[in-house]
């Protein structure tokens, strides 16, 4: 029978003890990790959130009621110790923080008993990830998980610490809010009171927090809940957080200068990284141009080249063709991989496809010099060395060419390259590389609804220098936009808003939207902006995702607490799940069978 705790208090987790406290009397809870009888002696490793502690059961010290329910201790049983703290009589533990120390029990309760858990409670657990997500209260009981849960905990504490310093007000943004259909799919609510109407789960606090500035709160922030209806990968889910901040009377610098102080702040506290600074900066035109991609991973070279002029004469036509319809020829050089199988060249090649490639051009360079190529044949051997020296190649290196428009191009090879660096070892987890990358394109052409589309959202701010092209060539607006990039991966994004009206009604002009249609839409807004709006700017960071970095994780559902699987259903509580047809009744929702064809 279990016990209670009338009368008992906690004195320290098991791992806050240590050789300072022997001899002193200690009272700790928690699970017991693993038991061993050794015959008159118990062995028992408890476990609490903060680690690990050996306590020792003797009939003598325990009496033999204790010693009893000692001996009826099994894995995940809950129980309360009281003992004395003594140097470990065995030998020492280095790889556990109270290795040196163990508690001899004077007394002990059960609190609570335990049935076989399905899976071992263990850091590094091999069980498969839809059992421990089946039952994820045990799986949260791991070391491992509880490290990142604790540490996203601090990074959160860190933000609001150091946002509260700068003169950040944390502000509330409603979660029921209007539908606003330029992005992902939203999460509709349905409104009982008002039928046929719903609300929208928000995909971000945006329209808000620029509502903020207008009412002259100067300096907003709030670690939000935000939601998003797409496909998931391993860095997202269909619910996540975000530390959201807006700012008024700034500008690009303003903004990138109070993040990168935040970031440095954060990193050194919680995991104890020095982050230099300034952090480096990049245009999104040189990020594609070097690395193939907005969120470039610079923690290695493998640059990409752009050989277009070397080749755009030579009887190679998949170089001659792509260069003829408007496209480039870029390559990357994999050092020292010119004897990979074929086998591995041709996976290679398969990826590129799969990026939208029609292929993959290769060039291998022997030791003596000479090469092997898959269109050696084409180009003469004045051309064949005129491209190897553009790309800096040396005997033992591999080329690697992708011809095609530049959108295509940049895919495959930024791709590639990613896939290199991951066969090579090359992606070191303890290496820290941040990245601003700035200056994005403003629009996005879509070809399936043939219109410009905000490449950020509709209320960001066009370069200055580049408002004349507003008119005449939209497509090579840049926007004051910032992404800040961490090995690879975008952590977060912002922008300068637009605040001058006869802008923004240019913008939506451009965007394929009647005066009519973004009063619809955004009528609130664009209200408010009629009665002074201040200059402003914000950024939003994915707490998910830069917690996950690091901690060193490669999927953020091992930071969040209780994750989606993904096809954005909850395995624990079987979410989401049929309703009662009262509940639909009073919210005047038929469901209607729909067969697949």
């Amino acid at each position: 029978m279990a016990e209670t705790m009338k009368g008992l208090h906690r004195s320290h987790r098991c791992a806050e003890l240590s050789n300072k406290n022997i001899g002193e009397i200690a009272t700790v809870m928690g699970w017991v990790q693993k038991s061993r009888n050794k015959g008159g002696i118990i062995f028992v490793d408890l476990r609490d959130r903060s680690g690990l502690l050996q306590i020792i059961f003797e009939e003598g010290d325990v009496g033999s009621e204790g010693f009893a329910k000692a001996e009826h201790l099994r894995s995940e049983f809950v129980i309360a110790v009281t003992g004395k703290v003594e140097a470990r009589s065995g030998a020492v533990n280095e790889n556990l923080k109270t290795g040196d120390i163990e508690i001899r029990a004077t007394d002990i309760r059960i609190l609570s008993e335990s049935e076989v858990p399905p899976f071992p409670i263990e850091a590094d657990s091999k069980t498969k990830e839809d059992l421990r997500l089946k039952y994820r209260y045990l799986d949260l009981r791991r070391p491992d998980l509880q490290r990142n849960i604790i540490l996203r905990s601090k990074v959160a504490n860190l933000t609001r610490q150091f946002l509260c310093d700068e003169g950040f007000l944390e502000i509330e943004t409603p979660m029921l809010t209007k539908s606003t259909p330029e992005g992902a799919r939203d999460y509709l609510v349905p409104s009982r009171v008002h039928p046929g109407n719903f609300y929208a789960l928000p995909q971000s606090p945006q329209l808000f927090k620029q509502l903020l500035m207008c009412s002259g709160y100067d300096r907003y922030f709030q670690i939000a809940k935000c939601f998003r209806d797409e496909d998931l990968r391993a860095d997202r889910q269909p619910e996540f957080t975000q530390i959201d901040m807006e700012l008024s009377f700034v500008d690009v610098d303003d903004v990138l200068e109070v993040n990168e102080r935040l970031l440095q702040k954060m990193f050194k506290e919680s995991i104890g990284i020095n982050i230099q600074l300034p952090i480096q900066r990049m245009t999104y035109a040189e990020a594609m141009d070097r690395f193939g991609s907005d969120k470039p991973d610079i923690r290695f070279g493998m640059e990409l080249q752009n050989v277009s002029d070397v080749v755009k004469n030579c009887g190679f036509g998949v170089f001659s063709g792509a260069l003829e319809n408007g496209g480039s020829v870029r390559g990357i050089n994999a050092s020292g991989q010119a004897g990979m199988p074929r086998k591995k060249i041709d996976a290679l090649v398969n990826l590129a496809k799969d990026f939208g490639g029609k292929g993959l051009a290769y060039l291998s360079i022997n030791d003596d010099g000479t090469y092997k190529s898959s269109f050696a044949k084409f180009m003469t051997e004045e051309e064949l060395d005129a491209l190897v020296k553009a790309m800096e190649g040396k005997p033992g290196d591999l080329l690697l060419f992708a011809a095609d428009e530049d959108e295509i191009v940049f895919d495959v090879l930024g791709n590639l390259r990613l896939e290199l660096a991951k066969n090579l070892g090359l992606l070191n987890k303890d290496d820290y590389k941040f990245l601003w990358v700035t200056e994005f394109p403003l629009f996005e052409y879509s070809k399936e609804e043939n219109r410009y589309k905000a490449k950020h959202h509709p209320f960001t701010m066009p370069m200055e220098e580049d408002l004349h092209l507003l008119d005449s060539e939209p497509g090579k607006v840049r926007a004051k936009a910032y992404d800040i990039v961490l090995n690879g991966t975008e952590i977060g994004g912002g922008s300068v808003r637009i605040h001058q009206s006869e802008i923004q009604e240019k913008m939506f002009e451009i965007l394929g939207f009647a005066k009519e249609d973004a009063y619809e839409r955004f009528g609130f807004l664009l209200d408010a902006f009629k009665y002074g709006v201040p200059p402003h700017a914000g950024l939003a960071y994915g707490l998910d995702r830069l917690v996950m970095l690091m901690a060193k994780e490669d999927s953020i559902r091992d930071v969040i607490a209780f994750p989606k699987v993904k096809d954005a259903s909850c395995l624990m509580t079987e979410a989401p799940n049929i309703v009662d047809d009262k509940q639909l009744n009073e919210l005047g929702i038929t469901i209607t069978q729909v067969e697949e064809q």
